[in-house]
């Protein structure tokens, strides 16, 4: 039984993700669990989850994402950022998003993240 959609695609906030996250290299989506899921081969974002612990509360606009291992201390020292529930203990990180949040530093956060697990033919075609 497929899991339900736990998304509305008309929300402005995937919109943007969409956008950010397609632009990359060989970029795909995928529904999975109910999710968005940006992936290049592997998976590198995922739209929407809850904090880990606390699996009945749903962020919908939550994004989470493999930080680059360079930032991932800055990350977790920053209250914005969380680890969401089952991706964690994989050592994903998650950030609620909003309309008018920083998506330049979103846009950044999904570049490394889709660096750290898509192939080197894609990532060559990144700007510097």
């Amino acid at each position: 039984m497929p899991h339900p959609v736990m998304f509305d695609d008309a929300d402005p906030v995937l919109a943007r993700v969409r956008t950010i996250a397609l632009g990359l290299p060989e970029a795909t989506e995928k529904i999975a669990h109910g999710r968005p899921t940006f992936r290049c081969g592997k998976m590198f974002a995922v739209y929407g989850g809850s904090r880990r612990g606390q699996t009945a509360t749903v962020l919908p606009t939550a994004l989470l994402l493999i930080p680059d291992p360079a930032e991932r201390a800055a990350l977790e020292q920053d209250t914005r950022f969380f680890v969401p529930a089952y991706l964690g203990a994989y050592g994903w990180l998650a950030l609620e998003l909003s309309a008018d949040c920083d998506w330049a530093e979103v846009a950044e956060l999904l570049d490394a993240s889709f660096r750290q697990v898509a192939p080197a033919r894609a990532i060559t075609r990144l700007p510097e």
